[in-house]
């Protein structure tokens, strides 16, 4: 990161892998992988995945990567306790199955709110539906810390349908229009979905909030102050160069602003500009990492892998590490409670 000389810019820096983010958020990934067609598993055949390190490809290579799975890309189960993850699926699907013997299908600008508190196991897979036809999944994974006081509550997930997650699009003085997504953070009339009960962004005094922004070519959108001791950074990952307060930010990079100063964004000539919003009242605590553990001492992460070494955060009930749910299913969400859920209530 380095400063900038713009009075509401404090910060640019380009945004890597993982995205730097800021207090209470601890890290951002952007997944954006152009998948061939499938076969019959929804994954890929041996010839498609050989030079590639299986288990552990990050290397987008041919513009996708496998991540930890074999034969269907993806993340097969794993633990994670004192935080939270949100998961935007911008495009594909991500199937879900977790220790509290929860799963989902998911995808097309749905979201997963999901608080690992205690402890959870997840696995989260993205089976390649397509067999005639490539299958592009795009998603954000961002995730958002507990307090202290938080970080041992029951795992618990939250799904926001895309009908049903509130967008406004602004038009500017020359008539060109943004199209604001709200996942967290009330914004001018928008009223966003309401969090897991245990979440940060729960609590008013937190001030979180998660927008994307779709800026036609050249448009501008002005967002306005937000409390003091707030941070709040912009992430530009579509487009050609965007234009803060006079600061030009390219694609690639990210801003810190000032968060009790109105900032106005310019979105480049060329082409439609895309940009996350990241905002929150800092937690203030200690962070100590361990992999999939975030917690607020090292005793705590000794803790937090004994627990899961000796209970497994409650066991894994499926029979494979890495379930796909069938082919025909469509977008659902069954909870550990046995309560089921599907766009629109269907």
């Amino acid at each position: 990161m380095t400063t900038s000389k713009t009075p509401t810019v404090l910060a640019v820096g380009p945004l890597g892998f993982p995205w730097k983010t800021l207090d209470p958020f601890l890290f951002c990934v952007h997944h954006n992988d152009a998948y061939p067609a499938g076969n019959a598993q929804m994954g890929l055949d041996a010839a498609q995945l050989r030079g590639r390190r299986i288990g552990q490809d990050f290397s987008g290579k041919d513009g996708w990567s496998m991540y930890h799975g074999n034969p269907v890309p993806g993340f097969p189960q794993h633990p994670h306790r004192g935080f939270e993850t949100i998961t935007i699926a911008r495009r594909g699907f991500i199937d879900h199955t977790d220790s509290m013997g929860a799963a989902a299908r998911f995808g097309q600008g749905d979201v997963q709110w999901m608080t690992a508190g205690n402890g959870v196991v997840h696995s989260e897979m993205f089976p390649l539906l397509n067999t005639d036809k490539p299958n592009t999944a795009e998603l954000f994974q961002i995730w958002l810390n507990l307090p202290a006081e938080d970080k041992r509550r029951k795992a618990h997930f939250t799904m926001f349908w895309s009908e049903e997650i509130p967008t406004k699009t602004f038009t500017d003085s020359a008539g060109k229009a943004t199209e604001l997504t709200v996942i967290a953070g009330a914004f001018e009339g928008v009223t966003p979905l309401s969090p897991p009960p245990a979440s940060w962004a729960s609590r008013p005094e937190s001030n979180v909030s998660v927008w994307t922004l779709k800026m036609a070519p050249g448009a501008t959108w002005t967002a306005p102050p937000t409390q003091p001791g707030t941070n709040r950074a912009f992430y530009h990952f579509v487009g050609d160069v965007l234009d803060i307060d006079g600061h030009k930010v390219p694609v690639g990079q990210m801003a810190q602003v000032k968060p009790d100063a109105s900032v106005t964004l310019r979105a480049g000539q060329a082409e439609v500009t895309e940009v996350l919003m990241l905002q929150g009242r800092p937690i203030g605590e200690p962070v100590v990492q361990h992999g999939p553990f975030v917690m607020n001492s090292v005793a705590e992460i000794h803790q937090a892998i004994g627990d899961y070494q000796r209970t497994g955060f409650g066991g894994w009930p499926w029979p494979q590490n890495a379930p796909v749910h069938p082919r025909e299913q469509g977008r659902f969400a069954l909870h550990g409670n046995g309560e089921r859920e599907t766009p629109g209530g269907a």
